[in-house]
């Protein structure tokens, strides 16, 4: 396959999902795992070059593996970025940009709607480094803006669609943003739905756990950007050790090459589902960006591809309805994560956001009753049926 066909972005997306990486699969349709730790090399010559070298695929997994590079090109294919570093988690690419590339004295603006994991590094960690965290509205125009202390502020973080109530931000006026490096957690678009890096972001996190590895069978986090800033985070990454594993990485890359059958299906069942919530008596309020009731669809629609498969609702009934219906849905399955082939539901101040107090949840918007669905690839009208049942057993 020619080089040019494999990095030609004027592709579709999906196209170059399951086009690119496959520069040294040696003639494989799919990607090689290479199961190993270190790799022999000729001459204490080529040991120096590969040790001092960045991302080197053939000298010692910690540093950089063939599998784990193949997947990290895809990636940055579909972001439009430069370079890719893959971690052993979501948090552990999280964790590395804030602390990769801030030190003490720094100060960072975060949104509010953010993941709990997230928070809880921000507010807890960071603070024992001597770095100094605000947290603002981020579906407020110019809220960043205001927030940022000219020669301090090194980073902004932000979560658009975020967990769980699918707050966006504004891409445009993030990117726009002067002074400080930006960083969006584009995890439940995934690179399909959006494309941060191409608003002026730059960098992009994803949980590639979830939606992007689709399956439930990998543990593994990305970092995207340019070459100079991955350099700077791949050096630390090393240090750090949070590197990504060449199985988990195979199982993500081998995942993105269905990323668009599997959101487009996941996407329509979210939209019915949505619709289907949103009329009925049992339920306050549902956020999901494809309906017109969401209060930023028009933004949605401006910078989103794929409206995606997760929806939030709060029931009337509270705390008690919320945990009757979640153990009372028959298709959809009881978990903490999203993203994969089956419709998963989850409480999230029981679970996911289970580490803040309830000040804190009530300050995101979540509250006892609020359940968060992942649609899975089931049978859309069975979906649907699934949680009519389950919202006249919760009562």
């Amino acid at each position: 396959m020619a080089e040019q066909d494999i990095s030609d972005r004027d592709r579709a997306p999906e196209t170059m999902a399951i086009m690119a990486g496959r520069e040294s699969n040696q003639g494989a349709l799919a990607p090689i795992l290479w199961a190993t730790t270190a790799f022999a090399y000729d001459s204490v010559v080529q040991g120096h070059s590969l040790a001092t070298g960045v991302a080197p695929e053939r000298f010692y997994s910690r540093y950089g593996n063939p599998t784990i590079n193949a997947f990290e090109t895809t990636i940055s294919e579909l972001e439009g970025a430069e370079a890719s570093r893959a971690f052993a988690s979501g948090m552990g690419a999280m964790s590395a940009v804030v602390l990769g590339l801030c030190s003490t004295g720094d100060h960072i603006v975060a949104q509010r709607q953010i993941y709990a994991g997230t928070q809880l590094l921000l507010q807890t960690v960071c603070p024992r480094f001597g770095i100094d965290v605000t947290f603002v509205d981020g579906t407020q125009p110019g809220a960043f803006a205001e927030a940022i202390r000219p020669g301090k502020t090194m980073l902004v973080v932000a979560e658009t669609p975020a967990n769980p109530y699918l707050d966006l931000v504004d891409l445009d006026e993030l990117g726009a943003l002067v002074g400080p490096m930006t960083v969006v957690d584009s995890t439940f678009a995934t690179p399909l739905g959006q494309q941060p890096i191409a608003h002026g972001v730059d960098l992009v996190v994803h949980s590639a756990t979830k939606a992007i590895a689709g399956h439930n069978d990998a543990s593994i986090g990305v970092v995207s950007g340019s070459e100079d800033l991955i350099a700077w985070l791949w050096s630390f990454a090393v240090l750090h050790g949070a590197n990504a594993s060449p199985t988990d990485a195979l199982n993500a890359h081998r995942g993105l090459r269905t990323l668009g059958v599997r959101l487009a299906r996941q996407t329509a069942t979210a939209q019915r589902l949505a619709e289907f919530l949103e009329g009925h008596g049992s339920v306050s309020r549902v956020a999901y960006p494809g309906l017109e009731s969401h209060p930023q669809h028009d933004l949605a629609r401006r910078q989103m591809s794929s409206m995606g498969g997760l929806l939030t609702f709060d029931l009337v009934g509270g705390s008690e309805a919320g945990e009757r219906l979640v153990e009372s849905t028959s298709v959809a399955i009881l978990a903490s994560t999203l993203g994969g082939p089956e419709t998963l539901v989850t409480h999230p101040a029981s679970t996911t956001h289970v580490g803040l107090t309830e000040e804190e949840q009530a300050a995101t918007g979540i509250g006892p009753g609020t359940i968060r669905v992942s649609c899975g690839l089931e049978d859309t009208d069975d979906v649907v049926a699934d949680f009519e049942a389950a919202l006249a057993a919760a009562g």
